[in-house]
C-alpha cells in the first residue's frame, strides 16, 4: 500500500469511526437522560456488556487477529482465499451458534461473573432477562466482523467502518420511538441490541460479496488451514480472556458501589471517542499492511508503515488524553448531566475520565505494537504479556477498593494499560531494526508532547475565563464547543510552530496515494 492509500485508509476509518462514536454519544446522551445511574440503566450496560465480552474473542479480537494475517498472504500469493474465507466463516458460526445457545441457560451465572453486587436486588432479574436479548448480538456482529476483515485485507475500509453506524442509529431510534409512543424505554433499547447486529451484518455482506467475496454458510469442515487457523487463535483468544477478566474485575469492583457502573461506562465512551478514531483505524489498517509486507519480505517497507501509524496515532492521542484529564468536568456536565443524571453524577464520571485519560496513550500505543507480533504469527507472546498485565490490575483494582471505592478500577486499567505498551515494547527488541521505532518517530514524538502540553495550557486558561457560561443552561454547549476549539486551534497552531505535524506532508501523503 503506498504511503498516501496507507493514510487514506485511516483517514477512512477514523471518519467514519468518528461518526460512530458521536453517535454513540447520542445514544448514551439519551440512556443517560431518560434512565440516569439507576438500576435499568445498570442492568443494561451489563447485559450488553455480556456479547461484547465474548466478542472479543470471536470478532475483532483473537479470531481476527489470526485470521487476518493468514488471509491477508493467501490474497498475496493467490492461494485460494475464497476459500478459507468460505471455510472460516462456517466454523466461527457453528461455534457461535453453540455458545450462543449455552449462553441462555447459564446467564444468571454470566450476570454474578459480571457483577455479583446485582445480587438480591432488582437490578439481577433485569439483567438476566436483558442479557438472553442481547447476546445473541455475538452471533451477528462477529460475522460481520469477519467480513469487515475480508474488506479490509483487500483494501476495502469505508463498509466495515461504517457499520458501527447502524447500531447506535438503531439503539437511538429505539429509545426515541418508546419515548414517543409511551412504551417501556429499557424494553426497547435491549431488543434493539440484537436488530442493530442484524443490520450491520447485512451491510458489510454485501458489501463483501459486490467486493468478490460473497461468503455463504456451509457444512464446517477441518481443513489444514483452520487447524492452523486455530493454532494461531488460541493464544489469542487467552491473551482476550485475560483482557477480559481486567473488565471483569473493574466491573465487580463498581458494582459495590451505586451508580458506579454507569460512571465507568459513561467515562468509558468519552476516553473510547479518540481511542475509536485513531486505535481502530490503526489496527484496522496496520495489521493487513504488515502481514502483506512481511509476505513479500519488505522490511523496511513494514517498518516504515509501523512508524508512521505510531506519529499518526501520537498527533491524534496525546491532545486527546491531555483534554480528558484537564477538562474532564465541563466534558461531562455538558454532554450528560440533564434529565436522571444529576451534577453529584457527572462529578463522580468526571474523575474516571480523567483517570482513562492517564492511560489513552497506552491504549493506543498498544494497537500499534500488537501487529507487530500478529503479523508475524506469534500471539503467544502478547498473551503472557498479558497475563503480567492482569496481574497488575487485580492487584491495583483489588487492592485500592477500600480506600478509593469505584475509582480504584479505572486506576487499575489505565496502569495495566501502560504495562502492557512496556512489555510489547520490549519483547520487540527481537524482531531486529524492522520493529524499531525511527529517529524521526523519536523526534516528532517528543514535539508532539510538547504542542500537547501547550495546549494543556490553554485549556486551564479558557476553562477559567469560560467558567461561568459553562454551567448556564443556554450557554454551555456554545461554551464547550469554544473550548474545544480553542484547544485544537492552540495545539495546530503550536504544532505547525514546531515542526510536531506539517500539513504539507499531510497533502504530499494523499497526492503521491
Amino acid at each position: 500500500m503506498a504511503p498516501g492509500r496507507l493514510v487514506r485508509g485511516f483517514l477512512t476509518v477514523g471518519g467514519w469511526t468518528m461518526a460512530s462514536r458521536v453517535l454513540g454519544f447520542m445514544r448514551d446522551i439519551l440512556i443517560a437522560a431518560f434512565l440516569g445511574a439507576g438500576p435499568v440503566a445498570e442492568a443494561f450496560v451489563v447485559a450488553f456488556s455480556l456479547p461484547n465480552m465474548f466478542r472479543r474473542f470471536f470478532a475483532e479480537g483473537a479470531f481476527n487477529m489470526a485470521f487476518i494475517p493468514l488471509f491477508a498472504k493467501k490474497l498475496e500469493n493467490g492461494e485460494g482465499p475464497l476459500e478459507f474465507a468460505r471455510d472460516a466463516l462456517s466454523g466461527l458460526a457453528t461455534v457461535l451458534i453453540a455458545l450462543t445457545l449455552a449462553a441462555q441457560l447459564a446467564m444468571p451465572w454470566l450476570v454474578l461473573a459480571m457483577a455479583a453486587g446485582f445480587a438480591g436486588d432488582q437490578r439481577f432479574e433485569l439483567a438476566v432477562s436483558f442479557g438472553r436479548i442481547a447476546f445473541p448480538y455475538i452471533l451477528f456482529i462477529s460475522l460481520a466482523a469477519l467480513l469487515s476483515g475480508v474488506l479490509n485485507a483487500t483494501g476495502r475500509f469505508a463498509a466495515a467502518a461504517a457499520a458501527p453506524v447502524l447500531l447506535n442509529l438503531v439503539l437511538s431510534g429505539a429509545m426515541l420511538g418508546a419515548w414517543a409512543l409511551g412504551a417501556d424505554i429499557g424494553r426497547a433499547l435491549i431488543w434493539a441490541v440484537p436488530v442493530g447486529g442484524i443490520a450491520q451484518l447485512a451491510l458489510v455482506w454485501r458489501a463483501a460479496a459486490r467486493a468478490g467475496y460473497r461468503l455463504i454458510p456451509r457444512r464446517p469442515r477441518m481443513t489444514p488451514e483452520l487447524k492452523r487457523l486455530a493454532v494461531i487463535a488460541a493464544p489469542a483468544a487467552l491473551a482476550g480472556g485475560v483482557v477480559q477478566v481486567n473488565l471483569l474485575v473493574g466491573r465487580q469492583v463498581a458494582s459495590f458501589f451505586e451508580g458506579s457502573i454507569q460512571y465507568l461506562n459513561l467515562a468509558d465512551r468519552l476516553y473510547q471517542l479518540p481511542l475509536g478514531v485513531v486505535a481502530i483505524a490503526i489496527g484496522v489498517v496496520l495489521l493487513p499492511e504488515l502481514s502483506r509486507r512481511l509476505a513479500a519480505g519488505d522490511g523496511p517497507g513494514g517498518r516504515d508503515a509501523m512508524n508512521r501509524a505510531a506519529e499518526f496515532a501520537l498527533l491524534l492521542t496525546l491532545p486527546a488524553a491531555v483534554a480528558l484529564v484537564v477538562i474532564p468536568g465541563p466534558l461531562v456536565s455538558v454532554l450528560f448531566q440533564r434529565g436522571a443524571f444529576g451534577a453529584q453524577d457527572a462529578q463522580a464520571t468526571a474523575l474516571v475520565v480523567a483517570i482513562y485519560g492517564l492511560g489513552l496513550p497506552a491504549f493506543v500505543m498498544q494497537k500499534v505494537l500488537q501487529p507487530l507480533y500478529f503479523a508475524r504469527e506469534d500471539t503467544r507472546s502478547p498473551f503472557r504479556y498479558a497475563l503480567a498485565a492482569m496481574v497488575v490490575n487485580a492487584v491495583l483494582a483489588i487492592g485500592l477498593a477500600p480506600l478509593v471505592g469505584y475509582v480504584a478500577a479505572a486506576i487499575a486499567t489505565s496502569a495495566a494499560g501502560w504495562s502492557m505498551v512496556w512489555l510489547l515494547h520490549r519483547g520487540a527488541r527481537a524482531m531486529g531494526e524492522t520493529a524499531r521505532f525511527d529517529t524521526r518517530f523519536l523526534d516528532r514524538a517528543r514535539r508532539i508532547a510538547l504542542s500537547a502540553i501547550g495546549m494543556g495550557l490553554v485549556l486551564l486558561l479558557a476553562q477559567y475565563l469560560l467558567g461561568p457560561a459553562l454551567l448556564m443552561p443556554g450557554w454551555r454547549y456554545g461554551a464547550l464547543a469554544v473550548l474545544i476549539t480553542a484547544g485544537a486551534a492552540s495545539f495546530f497552531a503550536i504544532s505547525q510552530l514546531n515542526g510536531a505535524f506539517r500539513l504539507a506532508e499531510l497533502r504530499s501523503a494523499l497526492g503521491r496515494g
